[in-house]
């Protein structure tokens, strides 16, 4: 199994209290540990050992913090441009990562979700062709969930309060028989010009046509989308302190 971390957009929303860096490079505390270290670890300890990062905005930023923080685990990652990363959203960047997930399941990790690593390995077995990790908690501004039995069957920022069934943390596994299904919908959309949306479109149309979407919860366990300010805050007081380094295998 493979890992895409989506690393290549801007944050402008989260810049005035961040600075000029990527979302991936916020630091837990003064140790200089990042939401990227900790996506890093928590992969290493659910034993997915190949890490393709998208980048795009401040990529030498990214490229620099691995080699400096996990430069005996280098030959490990992969590096992918998004050169578009001004005008397009995380659909053209995962995109671009076609080729290197070819015969490979996979799961998607948006760059600006911090998380317990214990919320992975449900997703990485649950055998559908797509799982989404989600939390029945309701988390303002983050892409809601509607379910009906075991599946999704609606994702949407604009599901109202009344009608969600969970939040979507911005983690998705793929089983390697969905690649050429997810990856021929992706390549539709932006044919069709939809280069600025989010990759959960292609889902959720192939949500629609019959495609088991499956979805595994948090539990409880600590975990931040982290798109402003306001997010920045929460996390530092609620998951941050959560989320102790993990002890990486050889």
């Amino acid at each position: 199994m493979k890992a895409i971390i989506l690393a290549a957009g801007q944050g402008t929303r989260i810049r005035a209290v961040h600075g000029p860096r990527p979302k991936c490079l916020i630091r837990f505390d003064r140790t200089g540990r990042t939401i990227l270290d900790q996506q890093i670890d928590a992969l290493f300890s659910a034993g997915i050992s190949d890490i393709g990062i998208v980048v795009g905005y401040e990529k030498e930023q990214i490229i620099q913090h691995a080699a400096r923080n996990h430069g005996a685990h280098l030959k490990r990652f992969h590096f992918i441009e998004n050169p578009e990363y001004a005008e397009t959203n995380n659909i053209y960047s995962l995109w671009g990562a076609r080729s290197w997930l070819q015969g490979s399941s996979f799961v998607i990790l948006n760059a600006d979700v911090v998380f317990d690593e214990r919320v992975l390995p449900p997703s990485l077995s649950s055998g559908a062709p797509i799982t989404m990790i989600v939390d029945p908690a309701w988390r303002d501004e983050t892409m809601k969930v509607i379910i009906a039995g075991n599946r999704v069957v609606r994702m949407s920022k604009q599901i109202p309060r009344q009608d969600f069934s969970a939040t979507y943390i911005g983690i998705t596994a793929v089983d390697a028989a969905a690649h050429t299904l997810l990856f021929d919908r992706i390549e539709s959309l932006i044919r069709r010009g939809e280069r600025s949306v989010f990759f959960n479109v292609a889902v959720q149309e192939l949500s629609d046509e019959g495609l088991h979407v499956a979805y595994s919860e948090t539990d409880g366990l600590p975990w931040a989308e982290i798109d402003d300010p306001g997010d920045l805050a929460y996390a530092k007081l609620h998951v941050f302190p959560m989320l102790a380094p993990l002890p990486v295998a050889a």
